[in-house]
């Protein structure tokens, strides 16, 4: 059953309303038409012990039922005095409108008074949930005022800053919440109005006008919160003064301290502090003017430094090339030596004042400016300048010496080894020079972490491809050959010694030249990259980078020119035949390096090629191939339309490839080669002239199902290759006997 509790509010003397009688008390109404007097037992004995306020009168509407309607009167008449209220038994809905006018009834009980005890309900909560919201709000806002009043301004534009950052954000947060619990009052108050608005001859309860009022109320309480403003400050001018420039800074420095002065002159409720901040501002001006003055000084000595070191550089940069540049062989004869000896000195007057200083007077003169930076670049100018003195000095002693001999006329001696040994020495110095530039000047800088932000992400941990093991080459040249070099500088044709002592050592270029392609692919990606072009500008290098990632590649072939012309001009000396056995190795370092170039643009081989053992030689032919199918050999091509076929000797077989057009350029622009047959060296034999052309031979398998015939571009190179296919077979009857020889021992045995 529904049990339906209306309350009342009624005057000593008559009906009033809600608002106007809240003191005088309640009247309850029960309707328990439907129910039994257990229950109804119940609920009175509830509303007398908890009921929370003054109880004037409970009017019961009994049980209509025959017999809950006996029991009732029985027993109420017996417990009567436990209610402790007084209760007045109704039978029906005429006995309530005795003491209750209809107006002031809802509908279920005859009245006229529209209820809704769910919206009823609804009201009630949103409008608790409003006043705690809007309490809240309240002591947040007492709390950041006690806060605004106490904290103390701050003595920097930094702290001030972030001081009025955060009141600003915390002010805009709470227009924010105050935005939204407006918004909710708003809805709320059209909740309360709804049923006027659906009809207007109709008009609120006085319950709903109590609502009305209380959010009106609240209403009231919001509008200081939503005029909320912070103390003034004198930080907003200066917040973005790191966007100007120095002068642009003062400017805005001067103008705030003005707009401070007015502030004071025309406001009366401005903090003190206001003052003191434009003194603090005035003095920082004042300050920072100095240290612009102090900071134009040491730039104006910076540029100096520069511009003197700029032209240091430079004459070494002249001074190296002219050296490179004077015609060694010109310089075999007195006249010629004398010529550029005179050269070399008249270079070495051109020298001016400011390319004379000592290190010395750079640290006492520029002691003030000098930076970690600053002098490195000081220390590897002076000791660029000192190496190219050092080799100024040692061409004077050699030209000095050949413009001293008397030449013969009749029988003009043949040139002297000193001449090549002193070009081998100086441009081994120059090359290690500039390997060291290239190391420190673009590697180091690659792990330096003020520069990481300019490295372009292709080139970001690349750096053992860009250079490839140039610092291994670097540390056998400074630490190790040039040294050795040094020592035949007065026996220079013995050098050949020295050169086969260290030949396993430059076996390194190799692994150098094998990493060219790559290197020289990621160069165009990153060659117009800001860090490429910041290092080269820092090293005032008038070439790029990948001129000098091509010097070792130039040095190892530069060797083998420097060793044929040693040999020419020391035919009949003692180490003669050393030198001839240097040259010999260095041609080969030359070769290998060149095969595997090729090796390694082979495709579609499945196999691993280091299984095929040492790669022998390498060369372009024409081929025809003929293949035996029963007793009919079938040509693959006419006889007269060759296949192009690029062969690959192993010491363990033959690859036939085929030759790729050359695309790209520098290294890329090398060939790559297709794989298309291989023939192993245990199963093939050869026949050295082949009809019809001396350039021609064969090469055919053992039971002969398979012919090749290779057409060389000479005759030379068809008897350079049959030989060594020869010597490999040879080797091979060789072995296959002396394994016979011990297998027969063992069964001898």
């Amino acid at each position: 059953n529904v049990v339906y509790v209306a309350v009342t509010v009624l005057s000593n003397s008559s009906r009033c309303t809600h608002l106007s009688a809240a003191g005088v008390g309640f009247i309850v109404v029960i309707d328990r038409r439907r129910d039994r007097w257990t229950c109804l037992k119940g609920t009175l004995l509830r509303i007398s012990g908890w009921f929370p306020a003054n109880l004037r009168l409970v009017l019961v509407l009994r049980p209509s039922a025959i017999l809950q309607r006996t029991l009732s009167d029985v027993f109420f008449k017996l417990h009567k005095d436990d209610f402790k209220v007084p209760v007045i038994m109704l039978s029906s809905l005429a006995d309530l409108h005795f003491y209750i006018e209809r107006s002031q009834l809802t509908q279920e009980l005859g009245g006229s008074q529209y209820y809704c005890h769910k919206t009823w309900i609804s009201h009630r909560t949103d409008l608790e949930s409003f006043a705690a919201l809007v309490k809240r709000m309240a002591e947040r806002l007492q709390v950041f005022g006690r806060e605004l009043a106490e904290t103390e301004l701050p003595n920097n534009l930094l702290t001030a800053s972030n001081l009025l950052n955060a009141q600003t954000s915390r002010k805009d947060s709470f227009k924010e919440e105050m935005a939204g619990a407006l918004s909710q009052g708003r809805r709320l108050l059209e909740n309360i109005r709804e049923p006027v608005r659906r009809d207007p001859d109709s008009s609120l309860n006085p319950d709903q006008l109590e609502n009305l009022a209380t959010v009106f109320f609240f209403f009231l309480s919001l509008r200081p919160l939503n005029n909320l403003s912070l103390p003034i400050t004198l930080v907003p001018p200066l917040l973005l003064t790191q966007f100007l420039s120095p002068q642009e800074v003062l400017d805005r420095v001067r103008s705030v301290v003005a707009e401070g002065h007015c502030l004071i002159d025309s406001s009366q409720n401005v903090d003190n502090t206001v003052a003191v901040k434009c003194d603090e501002l005035q003095r920082v001006r004042e300050n920072l003017t100095q240290e612009l003055k102090d900071k134009r000084t040491m730039l104006t000595q910076a540029m100096e430094l520069h511009r003197r070191l700029e032209m240091v550089c430079k004459w070494c940069d002249d001074g190296i090339y002219m050296l490179a540049s004077q015609p060694l062989d010109k310089c075999q004869s007195q006249e010629g030596a004398e010529s550029a000896l005179s050269e070399l000195e008249c270079y070495l007057e051109t020298a001016n004042e400011k390319q004379q200083w000592e290190i010395s007077t750079v640290w006492l003169e520029y002691e003030n400016i000098l930076n970690n930076e600053l002098r490195e670049q000081v220390k590897r100018a002076f000791e660029k300048k000192a190496s190219l003195q050092e080799m100024f000095e040692r061409r004077r002693v050699s030209l000095k010496k050949l413009a001293a001999k008397q030449t013969r006329p009749v029988q003009p001696v043949a040139p002297r080894p000193e001449h090549v040994m002193n070009e081998l020495l100086e441009t081994e110095r120059a090359y290690v020079e500039e390997l060291m530039c290239v190391l420190q000047g673009y590697a180091a800088e690659m792990d330096n972490p003020s520069m990481a932000p300019l490295i372009p992400a292709a080139l970001q941990n690349k750096k053992d491809v860009l250079f490839g093991n140039m610092q291994e080459i670097y540390n056998f040249h400074k630490r190790i050959f040039l040294k050795e070099l040094e020592t035949y500088t007065d026996c220079p044709e013995l050098v050949g010694r020295c050169f086969l002592d260290w030949m396993g050592e430059l076996q390194i270029y190799e692994k150098y030249c094998h990493n060219k392609p790559r290197s020289e692919s990621l160069w165009r990606q990153c060659s117009d990259c800001t860090f490429i072009q910041e290092c080269q500008k820092k090293l005032e290098h008038k070439l790029g980078l990948d001129s000098y990632l091509l010097k070792p590649v130039q040095r190892i072939t530069k060797y083998q020119l420097l060793l044929k012309e040693m040999i020419k001009y020391s035919k009949g000396c003692e180490g003669s035949v050393e030198l001839q056995a240097a040259l010999s190795s260095i041609l080969g370092i030359l070769k290998a390096v060149n095969d595997s170039m090729h090796l390694i643009a082979i495709t579609g081989y499945e196999g691993n090629l280091g299984d095929l053992g040492r790669l022998l030689m390498q060369g372009s032919f024409s081929v025809w191939a003929e293949h035996k199918r029963g007793h009919v050999k079938v040509m693959e091509l006419a006889r007269f339309k060759p296949m192009q076929r690029h062969l690959f000797l192993h010491q363990k077989a033959l690859l036939f490839c085929k030759r790729r057009e050359e695309s790209g350029e520098g290294y890329e622009k090398a060939p790559s080669y297709s794989f298309k047959q291989e023939l192993s060296m245990a199963a093939i034999g050869i026949t050295e002239h082949a009809k019809g052309d001396s350039k021609k031979f064969e090469v055919w398998s053992r039971s002969r199902d398979e012919v090749y015939t290779v057409q060389a571009v000479s005759e030379e190179v068809k008897t350079i290759w049959v030989t060594e296919i020869r010597k490999l077979l040879t080797g091979q009857l060789e072995a296959c006997k002396g394994m016979d020889l011990v297998l027969d021992w063992f069964v001898n045995k």
